[in-house]
């Protein structure tokens, strides 16, 4: 409901996150609520908004267990905000925080709200383990029952099977395959190569350390349980250690950026698109609305599921046929300068917490823009379930 006359201006002022960990690390004894609690906490202080109501934050994790239904609530009321602020939580797999920060976005400009906060959450750390589902019917067949015989009757029935604990799943559902396994599909698909890949990890974390190196993270991250940095990033690597590693699968209170385009779309992977290739489609159709072109942008933010997914995607778009074929459009979308992807490292680098990648990607992009003086950029992000979020941010 358009509140008001016309659309509003959406500003992205800034963001502050927490390192990000590697499992079972730094962050092994807490869980999504703690580590987003203090996320939001860490916003709070650098923007002077302790006591404050905001319109709204919206924020969610991919991993978390069924008593986090309220997750983005309850941390807003640990964080420092006024009580009076709602939450809200949401879920698109790797694109939750991209999608949180463009309906932010579009309650602003809508006029619904004045200012929220976007954000997004995930730890391997603290899987939600559960009983297989016959130990649950047993359960549930003795809670029913009317008497104590037929209470007691079900358990007759325990197997020690029931107690063999049911992980998070980490397969499509409908093809019992990773993402890594589609990935490597994908990789074939486009012909992408071993060593492509190895020399697009190496510059995610060439540029990442070098970020960190040259503070440019510094009003980015704020320290949380002994962590200072993201202990992903490896200083050291290089072309000769990445390709002995076995395959794993066959500023501060002024406006900095606006978000001004979002785009979302789905393939039919099991059909036979490959899984994470959804912003292929995306980003043309984005670029269509916006009118734009793939080169008219100063900064590309790719998500790097893995480094192949990057590389099977800028193909596709560098591909006649493909264009043609799938987008419908005249010709290829061409090539982008690859010096303006991923310039402060990307999540093959820095770490991957499902939920809260998109965040960083918008937070750190917004810098971007704001050193640089003026600009635009591409936000890409491709996600579980064949779907893909994508934006763009201006200055």
């Amino acid at each position: 409901m358009l509140v008001g006359s016309q659309l509003r201006r959406v500003a992205v002022i800034g963001g502050v996150r927490i390192p990000f960990a590697r499992a079972h690390g730094a962050y092994a004894a807490v869980g999504n609520q703690e580590l987003l609690t203090a996320s939001l906490a860490a916003v709070v202080d650098r923007y002077a908004l302790r006591g404050e109501r905001l319109g709204d934050v919206i924020a969610g994790a991919v991993t978390k267990h069924s008593s986090q239904w309220n997750l983005a609530r309850e941390s807003v009321l640990g964080c420092g905000l006024a009580p009076e602020t709602p939450g809200l939580d949401l879920q698109r797999a790797c694109g939750t925080s991209l999608e949180a920060a463009i309906l932010i976005g579009n309650k602003i400009a809508l006029g619904q709200i004045d200012a929220g906060i976007a954000g997004g959450v995930d730890t391997v750390s603290d899987p939600p383990v559960v009983f297989s589902r016959d130990y649950q019917q047993l359960m549930l067949r003795s809670f029913r029952a009317r008497s104590f015989g037929e209470r007691i009757k079900p358990w007759f029935g325990l197997r020690p099977r029931h107690f063999n604990p049911v992980l998070p799943g980490v397969g499509e559902p409908r093809t019992g395959m990773s993402m890594g396994q589609h990935c490597e599909q994908m990789a074939r698909t486009w012909q992408i190569g071993r060593q492509e890949q190895d020399e697009l990890a190496l510059e995610s974390h060439r540029r990442a350390s070098k970020a960190w190196a040259d503070g440019f993270m510094s009003d980015l991250v704020v320290p949380h349980l002994g962590l200072k940095a993201d202990n992903n990033v490896r200083a050291d690597t290089s072309l000769e250690k990445l390709s002995k590693l076995k395959p794993s699968f066959a500023a501060d209170g002024t406006l900095t950026a606006r978000l001004t385009y979002g785009k979302v779309a789905a393939v039919d992977f099991v059909g036979g698109e490959g899984l994470l290739m959804a912003p292929a489609y995306a980003v043309p159709r984005m670029l269509a609305d916006a009118g734009l072109g793939l080169q008219d942008f100063d900064f590309y933010e790719i998500h790097e599921a893995f480094a192949a997914q990057v590389l099977c995607t800028l193909k596709a778009w560098a591909s006649q046929q493909f264009c043609r074929d799938r987008l419908g459009l005249p010709g290829p979308l061409g090539a982008i300068d690859r010096t303006k992807l991923n310039v402060k490292g990307g999540s093959v680098a820095i770490g991957h917490p499902f939920a809260a990648t998109g965040a960083r990607i918008v937070a750190g992009l917004a810098k971007l823009l704001a050193e640089r003086g003026s600009g635009r950029g591409l936000i890409s992000v491709c996600t579980a379930g064949g779907m893909g979020v994508t934006a763009i941010m201006e200055r």
